[in-house]
């Protein structure tokens, strides 16, 4: 992977995890700001993780159900103009902006990547969009399943009324 290519990973990802936390951070109060960045830099590590998992992921379910023509060596991978598209995806997972645009341009993003898995692995466009659409909703709810998991032990009980 090209520096460039992970640069742009993880400014997608920190984009995507400060959609997500800061209108739950904004309803919180009195969390430390040493707190909000903390959880701010591993959500975008976690995210950029996910994001570089994806035409891996893609790859590996094209080669369990695709009798694909590539070599196991020509394995896809992101490209800066594959990539590019995530960090305005993740600009727009902003609740403000609107969860449709954010789909639709995730919709744009797993289109590239069916094209380029394509084109790699021998396959119809078709094949290649399902086995991008499969890895996608995979790791998507791996890791909402993650950040439910999160919330849900950094969530502050409430303590029981004293009778």
């Amino acid at each position: 992977m090209s520096p460039v290519v992970a640069i742009l990973l993880l400014v997608a990802g920190l984009s995507e995890a400060a959609g997500r936390l800061l209108p739950v951070v904004a309803r919180l109060s009195g969390v430390s700001h040493a707190r909000v960045v903390s959880l701010l830099l591993a959500g975008a590590i976690v995210d950029g993780a996910v994001f570089a998992l994806w035409p891996l992921s893609a790859w590996a379910v094209a080669g369990l159900v695709l009798p694909t023509s590539a070599s196991d060596e020509a394995a896809l991978v992101w490209t800066p103009g594959l990539a590019a598209p995530l960090v305005l995806a993740g600009v727009l997972a902003f609740p403000l902006l609107g969860p449709l645009l954010h789909l639709v341009l995730m919709v744009g993003v797993g289109a590239g990547l069916a094209g380029a898995l394509a084109t790699v692995a021998g396959v119809g466009w078709w094949e290649a969009a399902g086995c991008v659409t499969i890895a996608g909703i995979a790791l998507g709810v791996s890791v909402e399943a993650v950040r439910r998991l999160v919330v849900k032990l950094n969530s502050r009980r409430a303590p029981e009324p004293v009778a």
